[in-house]
This record gives C-alpha cells, structure tokens and sequence, in this order.
C-alpha cells in the first residue's frame, strides 16, 4: 500500500492518465515508467491480454518501485481482481459489467475503484455507484468511426470536471496531440493515453506535450483554479 499524500486527493489532481502493456517486446518497463512519471503522468495502468497474472505483478512492483520516486504517481491495475489482490492494489479499474462491491470487500480500505462508461447510462450508473472512486469515459476516437465527443459533453454535463464534490473523470480512445484540443472543447479536464504515448519515438517527450496542453488548460479555466484550492 502506498503511504504518501491521501488517495483521494492524489486521484482528484490527478489529469494525465497512461495505459502501457509490459513491454516485453523491448525490455525496458523500468526506463519507460521512469520517463513517463518523470514527464507527467498521475497515473499508469499496465493493461495486456493474455499476461499471466505472476507476470502481471511482476510488472507491477517495477511501476511501484519506479512510482515511489514521484509523490503523485499512482499505479493502476487494469480489471483483474485476483491481481489487484496479489498486488494489494491502491487504484482497480473495472469494465463496464464487474463488480465494485466485490472489489470493495477484496481491496484495503482505502483504495480507489474505476469504471469505464461507453454510454450515457453507464456513465450514470458509475457516479451513483458509491464504490466508484473515478470513471473512464470513451473511446471517443475509435478507430473507423465517427468522434464521440457527445459522450464526452455529456459526462461534461452530468459530472462537471470543476466539482470538488463530483467524481474525477477521464476521457479516452485514440487521444492524440492532434484532436486533443477537440476532447477538451467538448468538456474533458482529464485525459487516458495510449497509444500517443506508448507507441511515441519519446514517450517521455511526449508526455510532457500531452501534460502541458492541460496545465495550460487547468490554468485558463477558472472552474479548475477553483477546484484546486477545493482540493487542497
């Protein structure tokens, strides 16, 4: 478990948010959360089909032990809850359909739960549930069709970024530097990467980019200023 700033807090600062795979192919976990932490990111989750969960945790004590040196860096495991167990997780993310009561009673007491939402009402399902600490909202790029970056007004509208009382959200899918300023003019204050980071030539360039964009953005709405001070 992790003993630093409160969970709660480090989750609602939190506003860049990178999901990798282990990267066996190239061998350099450890340098590449190095560079991603040390470029920005809150959060980073180790998603990989197929990886079996020895593996998994294996993976996931380098993200710690790497995390360990940056004071908001949370490591997130993606949906498996007997991996969230083994590794006495401090941040879970759920699809859709899983159970966050379940989680809840496996979790230490002070974890935070995820959702993702791909539709309006799973996004209202995920801010009634009061075991969801924060929601996924997307993809809002997906891949052959159209932006839906409705989804991403309407959690704008039911969860507003700038609520100290609401819960954080995070849009995702296909997030580029390019069309990143599109998520947010649609509402988003908190973005999940991928691909844009983890496949970048400099993921830690590309990072920085990417947290950047959204300081600027933090700094030039006064709703988020706000929200700040709420926080803290």
């Amino acid at each position: 478990m992790t003993v630093l700033m409160g969970l709660d807090a480090r989750l609602r600062m939190a506003r860049l948010f990178v999901s990798t795979d282990s990267r066996q192919g190239s061998d350099d976990l450890e340098d590449f959360l190095e560079g991603v932490f040390s470029g920005g990111a809150d959060m980073i989750a180790i998603s990989e089909t197929g990886l079996r969960p020895s593996r998994m945790v294996a993976a996931l004590e380098v993200a710690r032990s790497v995390a360990f040196h940056h004071v908001q860096g949370l490591v997130v495991v993606d949906e498996s809850l007997d991996v969230a167990e083994q590794f006495g997780a401090d941040v879970l993310e759920l699809d859709a359909t899983s159970s966050a009561a379940a989680a809840r009673r496996v979790l230490h007491t002070w974890a935070l739960i995820g959702r993702s939402a791909t539709t309006p009402a799973e996004i209202d399902a995920a801010l009634a549930d009061p075991d969801i600490s924060h929601v996924t909202v997307g993809p809002v790029f997906s891949t052959g069709g159209a932006p839906d970056l409705d989804l991403v007004g309407y959690a704008a509208r039911v969860a507003p970024p700038g609520d100290v009382a609401g819960k954080p959200w995070f849009a995702f899918g296909g997030i580029t530097l390019d069309n990143a300023d599109e998520v947010f003019e649609a509402g988003a204050r908190r973005l999940l990467v991928s691909r844009a980071i983890v496949k970048a030539p400099d993921p830690q360039a590309a990072c920085e980019r990417f947290k950047d964009k959204l300081r600027r953005l933090w700094n030039s709405d006064e709703s988020m200023q706000a929200y700040i001070f709420g926080v803290l």
